[in-house]
């Protein structure tokens, strides 16, 4: 029994170390180094720019305008309405979009919106697609960098997407917006200096028409934008992180809407990393391709709460198993990786994130991590499985 019990305890110890290694070496290589940023050139390709919006009424105009400036008088804005009950449409139009409207109450999500305005463009193919979100700003610039970058290097191309918090915002979304930033910014960089792909984030996307219009879009997963992402670098697409290029939104500041991006974001990640992330992994080493490897390794680092506790659930069970049988490897193996996992974030503070959040506040991160086990405990028993528009704050 005790040796079965070492067995069982130093393997999840070392499972949970890959991702915290994972992480600090990402975090390492995001410190290092300097980005040339890309440059604008003065005859980028024709272009399209696909927003879906799902009642958006009170947001897209803001979203249209950051856009629009950017375009040229070749390039389109196409808005897809999709299953909308309120001034979408009409408000779309007023700011000069291309509007389609998309009724269909059983194939609902994204992804379905998505594919439906990419069918609409194969009437006249731009060279290449981006995909901005209704609830987005684009910086000024970042629609030249985008589609110069995917046209030069015939790859889907990501930008900077941040989540922002309004002032005043409680420390729980700061919080929220720290691990954002670790995601979406810190690890990105990193995997850029070391020449590797990123994941895609869902908005800030840019795609060449070839690309894009035979991929599989028309999914009602509630992280269509992960999948897509795995599913073209199957297929030798990988997609390229953006300098330079930076799409912001903002957190839903109402509990409902908060608690509801949480869990599609944390629920769908987690579902992908059990469902594609071990077959992703095989598919590298029998194809002995380290872009893909780099990417399933990644996908594998979960949410930064759920690593945390893991981590420390797991260094407590090292050091009991240490007291009662008097083996010491999984407590090393955790200690390690938990080591690794506290250096990785303080190490994105000082160089990222003293913006958002403060020293002092960040060593309350395992308080908050502790407030949501009930939605990782959800997850075993009542996962989300449909994509769900989270609440906007004036709802």
């Amino acid at each position: 029994m005790t040796v079965f019990l070492t067995f069982l305890t130093g393997s999840a110890a070392v499972v949970l170390f890959v991702p915290a290694a994972v992480l600090f070496l990402e975090v390492l290589s995001s410190l290092t180094g300097r980005e040339e940023l890309q440059q604008t050139a003065q005859d980028r390709p024709r272009l399209a720019v696909l927003m879906p919006a799902h009642n958006e009424a009170s947001i897209i105009a803001t979203s249209l305008r950051t856009v629009m400036p950017q375009l040229a008088d070749s390039d389109t804005m196409l808005v897809v309405a999709d299953n909308c009950s309120d001034e979408t449409r009409a408000i779309a139009e007023s700011e000069g979009a291309e509007v389609i409207s998309r009724k269909d109450l059983v194939h609902r999500g994204k992804g379905y919106a998505l594919d439906f305005g990419v069918r609409h463009l194969e009437q006249d193919p731009p060279d290449i697609v981006i995909v901005i979100d209704a609830d987005c700003l684009v910086t000024t610039g970042t629609i030249d960098k985008l589609a110069n970058l995917s046209a030069r290097t015939r790859r889907p191309v990501q930008a900077l997407y941040l989540m922002l918090t309004t002032a005043g915002a409680s420390l729980s979304l700061r919080l929220a917006q720290f691990a954002f930033l670790v995601k979406n910014q810190v690890r990105p960089i990193g995997l850029h200096r070391l020449g590797l792909p990123c994941h895609l984030m869902g908005t800030g996307m840019a795609f060449p028409w070839a690309c894009i219009s035979a991929a599989p879009l028309a999914t009602g997963h509630i992280v269509e934008d992960l999948k897509l992402g795995i599913e073209l670098a199957r297929q030798g697409d990988f997609p390229l992180f953006c300098v330079g290029a930076l799409v912001t939104s903002e957190f839903a500041t109402s509990n409902e809407g908060t608690r509801s991006q949480r869990t599609r974001w944390e629920h769908g990640h987690i579902a992908v990393i059990l469902s594609d992330g071990p077959r992703l992994l095989l598919e590298s080493v029998l194809k002995f391709d380290v872009r893909l490897m780099s990417m399933a390794l990644d996908l594998a680092v979960p949410p930064l709460s759920l690593l945390a506790l893991a981590n420390a659930v797991m260094w407590i069970s090292g050091g009991i198993l240490l007291i009662y049988t008097k083996t010491a490897i999984p407590l090393m193996i955790s200690t390690v990786s938990l080591s690794l996992l506290m250096l990785s974030v303080f190490l994105s503070w000082r160089r990222y994130g003293r913006y958002v959040i403060s020293l002092a506040d960040l060593g309350l991160a395992m308080y908050y991590a502790v407030m949501k086990i009930p939605m990782y405990a959800r997850f075993l028993i009542s996962r989300q499985l449909e994509w769900v528009r989270s609440k906007r704050d004036d709802e």
